[in-house]
């Protein structure tokens, strides 16, 4: 607003997204707008993406790419007993440690110049009834790839499936692909990025493509120049997650001036 009413004549246009959507299976908000926008014919140019990038200090920290994500469902699939009896039941969660040892020392790939080495993470075991004396008859486990532009979604696919079957693991196993990595190299958004950093903050960023994901993976390939700066990310997904208000404020700025540098 503060830029509108300073330049009412900008040679641009401009739209603020919010989307409640990120967060999950991500299939409408940004994927839905994304849609709209090319069956229509617009085309972005410049793409700010308000995600908590900072680490030490306010902007320290530019996102110009990001990894992709790859979410697994895996079902070990094993005989229900008691456990006085093993020999009459079949334990998943036994067959599946090696595996799960095997999964975690594999190394995917090295990363490159631009992205990290692509990271592989449990986030949910469940087995059994609750009763300790039962052996169950199945193992849930959830996880996660997020992976660098040295491999694909696919490749990673074929060598868990190619490790399962390895180890003769009966298994149910279904895939979510939620983004694949992305990359926006300099250009005229990044250096404005930057300037507008170091008028407001007074020092320069670091570009970098680590953490998780943002909408910019739905933008990025309708050829949108796409960069992520916002607010420190030292609580993200914690107990008490929380921003700074003053951050928020400064950050604000940071906007404005970046909206000055290009338009």
């Amino acid at each position: 607003e503060r830029f509108v009413v300073e330049h009412p004549e900008h040679k641009g246009s401009i739209a603020f997204l919010l989307t409640s959507d990120e967060e999950g299976p991500a299939v409408d908000g940004t994927v839905k707008v994304v849609k709209y926008l090319q069956d229509k014919g617009i085309s972005i140019d410049w793409c700010l993406v308000g995600e908590p990038s900072s680490t030490a200090r306010l902007c320290d920290v530019i996102k110009n790419g990001r990894r992709g994500s790859l979410n697994g469902l895996l079902t070990v699939h094993g005989s229900q007993g008691h456990v006085a009896y093993p020999e009459f039941a079949n334990n998943p969660i036994h067959h599946f440690a090696p595996v799960l040892k095997a999964l975690c020392e594999i190394e995917w790939d090295q990363g490159n110049a631009f992205f990290p080495p692509t990271s592989f993470q449990i986030t949910n075991i469940n087995a059994g009834t609750g009763a300790d004396n039962v052996i169950p008859g199945h193992l849930e486990i959830l996880f996660n790839f997020r992976y660098s532009t040295q491999v694909t979604h696919s490749q990673l696919q074929e060598q868990v499936a190619a490790l399962l079957d390895k180890q003769g693991l009966k298994y149910t196993l279904t895939w979510r692909h939620s983004g694949s990595p992305f990359l926006t190299s300099p250009c005229k958004l990044i250096t404005a990025t930057q300037q507008a950093i170091f008028e407001v903050c007074g020092y320069e960023a670091k570009l970098s493509t680590g953490g998780g994901t943002s909408d910019g993976r739905f933008i990025a390939p309708t050829g949108a120049e796409v960069v992520e700066i916002g607010p420190n990310n030292s609580t993200i997904h914690k107990v008490n997650e929380c921003v700074s208000v003053n951050e928020l404020d400064e950050l604000s700025l940071v906007y404005q001036e970046l909206m000055n540098n290009l338009l």
